[in-house]
């Protein structure tokens, strides 16, 4: 299918070939027939990724901080190898379509194929030409709206909001500042709300056009007489509400609110405005209420609402952003919104760089809603996969199965250097797999995991999606008699564990998980060291993990498992490495808390019991500060003590004296190398299924202690 895309490294912007998204529980997949150029929002991202490195850090100084962060962390040269991949990267434009469902996931049955639909959503609703939309993301076009109008929907929903934000009533004067296209929007609805309307601009163009649509009055910004004008329009008494719907680096919407605000009236910040409030005269001696308006409406940034489809109940949260989206369809239905006068232009895709010449200002043409069209006769459309080179296969021959920042930054690299070919690459998104494969030189990109598990030419699988997946794919991977390699965890419940284990157990393929720290060198020194000893040896783990929100994905128990099941288990795993023995028992304890911010369970501490004799100690913490260094291990045994600190050093004490270990990494590098080297030569799996098998089966046990407060035996 055809997609808008901007290389975010290079800025370059075109429109190319990507395989069609794929969608599952809770999405729906739409044909796009119109699609809306925000030019707002729009113009603001492709400048920044047309922007120099400095000129990019200039303009997101909160992800400059992140690297120095990261820097302290990984070092320098890590760093900077996730900042390249971060930064070659393909960026999907556009929020607001208009289209037909061809296939619905939705939980609630709400959405049938051939429906009539506006899409929402930035990195969903794109400019392409089949998008997959999370379920709240959806609403119904009513049948007397066309497509046309319909794709204006994201962008109504957002003036909306702006509108409700400040509660106008029935002939209250209102002004909105920025008569572009949020505003010409904003000013239709509040007159359809019976508001008396008053616009501001720099252009004249928008000036005379809000006069024409919807404004009782409009005047430009730099009019010697617009305060006499607005004081007039008040009855001298001052707009009851100021809506600011432009993008200014300057502070001048926020003071000329003030100063033309009636007492105890309200300003709304819609746009993208400077913010230095100044507090006299006016805000002070008004006592004016700021207040700020969250895009479409509630549900913004909820993770649980936008991502997985959990609704607000109606009788407590009126306005969703689905439902604003809906309440503008029907004011477009009813003939209240007239969204012919703001359409500009029509471009069909091939022509998008045409389209984004006007909005960057390359082509001086008079412009405001841009939308692009469609059209039905491309064979390509619903294609899965796209051919991106035509390498020679090799002995190992990959494909991955997912393919985020971790498998860019850890997995991909690495198996490539160690002389494994790429084979195919799947992702959800179509635009993420064709990046991923022209950055590393896949042959394939593709959005249907079965162009990896039913590929005959592919004998290696890498699957790197989200954990709840993980196990189903791995069995996918086995059954098809092929090698294996899961990213952590194995699986997220006994019955899945069980499941692998049947598979496993029929297939001549080789599983392995993402246990890297056993690989790291400093590890193998340590092991080394207590090599041969026969007394038990003591393991303790100190983990400074840091604080991550309840609604990030690794804490959904559904998606990610939390942290128990997601990042504990390289714990449990190196201790059985060093101890060389299956754990038997385990027992843990969390912090209880009020504070409904914090994960207790992200505060744990926990024993496991060896059948050596040998005992592992971790305590994990996610309240600590992020200056300490995150991991420091411990190992006791035979009058021996190996350190391990952060896996950036090491020292092995022994003999009263002690030897400095280095650690160049966490053992990414050095697992991939043993897994593809086994494969090649024929040998069994890096870690033993055995090994891997109690690792996941020590961390469902963790919980069972926590929910039971007794230790449980493994």
């Amino acid at each position: 299918m055809k997609q808008v895309i901007q290389n975010f490294k290079t800025g370059e912007l075109y429109v190319d070939e990507v395989p069609m998204p794929s969608i599952s529980k809770g999405m729906v997949l739409v044909e796009n027939k119109f699609s809306l150029i925000s030019a707002g929002t729009e113009r603001g991202t492709v400048k920044v990724g047309k922007a120099s490195l400095l000129g990019k850090a200039k303009q997101r100084p909160d992800l400059v901080a992140q690297v120095l962060q990261n820097i302290k962390k990984e070092g320098l040269k890590a760093t900077l190898d996730k900042v390249k991949t971060k930064l070659d990267s393909l960026k999907a434009l556009g929020y607001s379509t208009s289209g037909v469902v061809m296939a619905s996931m939705d939980s609630n049955g709400q959405f049938q194929k051939g429906d009539r639909v506006a899409c929402a959503g930035q990195d969903y609703a794109s400019h392409s030409e089949i998008v997959g939309i999370p379920q709240n993301l959806v609403a119904k076009i009513p049948d007397n709206v066309s497509f046309e109008d319909a794709c204006f929907t994201t962008l109504g929903a957002i003036a909306l909001q702006g509108v409700r934000q400040s509660e106008p009533k029935l002939g209250d004067n209102v002004c909105v500042i920025g008569l572009g296209l949020l505003g010409q929007i904003t000013c239709q609805l509040l007159k359809a709300n019976g508001c008396n309307v008053f616009g501001i601009d720099l252009s004249p163009r928008l000036v005379s056009l809000a006069k024409e649509t919807s404004a009782d009055e409009a005047m430009l910004r730099g009019d010697s007489n617009l305060l006499a004008t607005a004081d007039n329009f008040t009855s001298g008494h001052g707009f009851d509400s100021i809506i600011i719907t432009a993008a200014a680096p300057s502070n001048d919407p926020i003071e000329l609110s003030a100063v033309i605000a009636r007492k105890k009236g309200c300003v709304v910040v819609v746009g993208a405005v400077k913010m230095d409030i100044p507090r006299d005269p006016h805000f002070y001696r008004k006592e004016l209420d700021l207040r700020m308006s969250c895009s479409y409406g509630p549900g913004r940034y909820d993770v649980n609402y936008e991502e997985n489809g959990e609704d607000y109940p109606y009788a407590y949260v009126r306005w969703t952003e689905q439902r604003n989206m809906e309440a503008f369809l029907k004011l477009i239905s009813n003939g209240a919104i007239n969204l012919k006068p703001l359409t500009t232009h029509v471009f069909d895709i091939i022509d998008a760089e045409k389209a984004y010449d006007i909005v960057l200002g390359k082509v001086e043409e008079p412009s405001i809603g841009i939308l692009l069209r469609y059209p039905e006769e491309n064979p390509n459309k619903t294609i899965a996969s796209v051919k991106v080179n035509n390498k020679k296969i090799q002995k190992v021959n990959a494909g991955f199965i997912g393919a985020g920042s971790f498998a860019q930054s850890y997995l991909i690299p690495n198996v490539k250097s160690h002389g494994a070919s790429l084979d195919t690459v799947v992702t959800t998104k179509g635009i993420t797999s064709k990046n991923v494969a022209e950055k590393f030189g896949f042959n394939q990109a593709s959005s249907n995991y079965n162009d990896v598990i039913q590929n005959p030419n592919i004998n290696t699988v890498f699957v790197a999606t989200p954990h709840n997946t993980h196990a189903h794919y791995t069995i996918l991977g086995l059954n098809a008699n092929k090698n294996v390699f899961v990213e952590k965890p194995l699986a997220m419940t006994i019955e899945e564990l069980s499941a692998v284990e049947e598979a496993y157990s029929k297939t001549e393929g080789r599983l392995m998980v993402g246990f890297n720290r056993r690989f790291a060198e400093v590890s193998k020194s340590i092991k080394k060291a207590f090599q041969g000893l026969t007394e038990p040896i003591f393991v303790n783990i100190r983990v400074n993990a840091g604080f991550i929100p309840k609604d990030h994905w690794t804490q959904n128990p559904e998606l990610g498992g939390g942290r128990i099941i997601g990042e504990m288990c390289h714990f449990i795993d190196l201790m059985q490495y060093f101890s060389d023995s299956e754990p038997v028992k385990v027992f843990a304890e969390c912090i209880n808390t009020d504070n409904s911010k914090i994960k207790p369970d992200d505060n744990i501490s926990i024993i496991v019991k060896f059948k050596n004799g040998s005992i592992g100690n971790l305590n994990y913490l996610a309240n600590g500060d992020k200056s300490l260094p995150k991991e420091s291990i411990e190992v006791f045994g035979g009058g021996k003590v190996g350190r391990i600190h952060d896996f950036r050093s090491g020292e092995l004490h022994e003999k009263n004296k002690q030897i400095k270990l280095k650690s160049p990494s966490k053992g990414h590098k050095e697992e991939i190398q043993e897994f593809v080297k086994s494969i090649e030569q024929g040998h069994n799996s890096p870690i033993s299924f055995q090994s891997i098998k109690y690792t996941t089966l020590t961390t469902l046990k963790i919980i069972d202690s926590l929910n039971t407060g007794l230790p449980q035996s493994i």
